[in-house]
């Protein structure tokens, strides 16, 4: 019998789809939640510094350090000489001790590079400086910041530039009405495809879904609407364009995908925030689908909160990647052992002794050149070093997946009248034992020491990020196995010859299956409910009445 696959498991959110503004089960700012956790703005206060002028909704709650975190990345560094408007983007640590928020039952649907990271919040700026003589510092300086806990990269980064000059012209009551535009929009449910009002326009987005096939794009649904303006479609709701970021450094990108995938140290430095926003949020992209998960930071400054931890010399740099802007960092973060530099800075490149595992592929160098020198659009490079990489990465993690199933038990070892068997320990030898017959070389033509990279990855947070969903996934559907197994067996005949102690042991572990489901939201239909329940039913009244009223309390 083969071996239960541990892909595409069911899931079933339980969200209202259809809820109305007015339904009892939607309170205010509920749907504003999914989405957004506040808006901030930020000023500069000539005796403070930057100061935060205001939160909204104001029942919003941030600590006094997330605070400061916010006020200082939400301007550029005073060298970096941002004139007009500029937009990036931050990531930050909550606050320790900090109530974490569990991921919703709307998120179960996303691919796993999607989810919310548990302990982390991510800060869209719009920052306008401009020069104005009736301020006694000589300028302007303000930003507007959407804070969240989603990595819609590129939809949070329009929608700030939406909200943001209509603050700058209107003040506080645009912020007001663009946040009460938010709390009306749909839940982004995984697979949909959402039109969300704002000031008047309407964005319209696809929510990815983990079941979607990776490289074939689902194309965005438009449906015909009377309502004008017609929707601006954004083609992706957090990808960005890799092929700008990295377009003065091309020749090193295959490099850079090493270094991101094995959770190398790395420190992207350049002159505006703009741009180390982008790169960072670039590099953890080229492994895609699999998830980066190392911390990262696509703008860091020398006030951050974790300014000692990331810069100690004391002990090696962590896994982390850091995007600069202040000429500091070239000298506190000189000892790290990858620098990448670019932007508008002389000395653009990659400073690194590592040495690639795999071979250059110069296929894909003289396709993305040819494109420069034939003047093809930005869109079209982009899409072509994003597919690249997808396929690269690809061919790395199926030899892994592969392997993954095969430590998934039997079906046939998975009995009603046993606890749930469990999956086979990884065995990295083992592992790489396949390669010669079932690595790589079968989807990839690149050569080198591929499993030398193997190695490096298993020593990375990636790995143990990567092994621990996977076997949380197969965990979930095991348990589902064995839910199913109860449902179809015969309970009642089973019990006949067995002793009170197994009896009620049995009764527990149908009433801790029913509570797992429920409680992880796992896809079981109503008639393998219905049928586990009788089955509680029939059991409860085989015992004593004593028993069974004790069971029954």
């Amino acid at each position: 019998m083969a071996a239960v696959e541990g892909d595409g498991l069911e899931r079933r959110v339980s969200v209202p789809q259809e809820e109305t503004p007015t339904s009892p089960t939607v309170l205010p700012w509920d749907r504003f939640s999914n989405w957004i956790h506040c808006a901030c703005v930020v000023t500069f206060d000539l005796e403070l510094g930057q100061a935060m002028e205001l939160i909204y909704p104001g029942h919003v709650k941030l600590t006094d350090v997330e605070k400061t975190n916010i006020c200082y990345l939400s301007f550029p560094d005073s060298n970096s000489g941002c004139m007009g408007d500029t937009q990036f983007h931050f990531r930050i640590r909550q606050s320790p001790g900090r109530r974490h928020f569990p991921k919703s039952a709307i998120q179960k649907d996303y691919p796993h590079q999607l989810q919310a990271d548990n302990g982390y919040l991510y800060g869209f700026v719009y920052f306008r400086q401009t020069k104005d003589k009736s301020i006694k510092r000589g300028y302007f300086q303000k930003s507007v910041v959407l804070v969240s806990r989603l990595p819609f990269i590129a939809l949070f980064n329009q929608l700030v530039s939406i909200i943001a000059p209509e603050y700058f012209d209107n003040g506080e009551p645009s912020l007001e009405a663009a946040c009460h535009d938010i709390d009306q929009w749909q839940c982004p449910l995984g697979g949909d495809t959402v039109s969300l009002p704002i000031f008047g326009t309407v964005l319209q987005v696809r929510i990815p879904s983990r079941s979607d096939k990776l490289l074939d794009r689902v194309p965005i649904k438009t449906t015909p609407s009377p309502v004008l303006p017609a929707p601006s479609i954004l083609p992706s709701l957090y990808e960005i364009d890799i092929f700008s970021s990295f377009q003065t450094i091309l020749p090193h990108i295959q490099m850079l995908w090493e270094l991101v995938l094995t959770g190398e140290p790395l420190v992207v430095m350049a002159a505006s925030p703009s741009v180390t926003s982008a790169a960072v949020q670039a590099l953890i992209s080229l492994i895609g689908p699999q998830k980066y998960c190392s911390d990262y930071r696509p703008y860091f400054t020398i006030h951050d909160s974790e300014f000692k931890e990331y810069t100690t010399k004391t002990q090696a740099p962590p896994s982390v990647i850091l995007g600069v802007t202040n000429p500091f960092f070239a000298k506190t973060l000189q000892h790290w052992p990858h620098i990448i530099r670019i932007g508008e800075m002389m000395t653009q490149g990659v400073y690194t002794r590592y040495k690639q595992f795999l071979a250059k592929d110069k296929g894909i160098l003289k396709r993305i050149i040819k494109g420069m020198q034939a003047k093809r659009p930005v869109e079209a490079q982009n899409a072509i070093l994003r597919r690249y990489f997808l396929e690269l990465t690809q061919s790395f993690m199926i030899p892994l997946e592969r392997y993954m199933g095969s430590l998934m038990p039997l079906q046939r070892n998975i009995s009603p009248h046993k606890c749930p068997p469990s999956l086979r320990p990884f065995d990295t030898d083992e592992f790489l034992s396949t390669l010669e017959r079932s690595g790589p070389q079968l989807t990839s033509g690149i050569k080198g020491d591929w499993e030398g990279l193997y190695r490096r990855f298993f020593r990375s947070p990636n790995f143990e990020g990567w092994y621990q969903h996977r076997q949380s996934e197969v965990n979930q559907k095991l348990q589902v196995l064995h839910l199913e197994a109860l449902c179809n067996a015969d309970l009642a005949d089973w019990i006949q010859d067995k002793e009170e102690v197994e009896v009620v042991d049995l009764i527990l572990r149908i009433r801790e299956k029913l509570a797992f489901a429920v409680n992880n939201d796992i896809a079981i239909n109503e008639e393998s409910v219905h049928k586990l329940k009788k089955h509680l039913d029939v059991i409860v009244t085989s015992l004593p009445d004593d028993l069974q009223s004790v069971l029954k309390s």
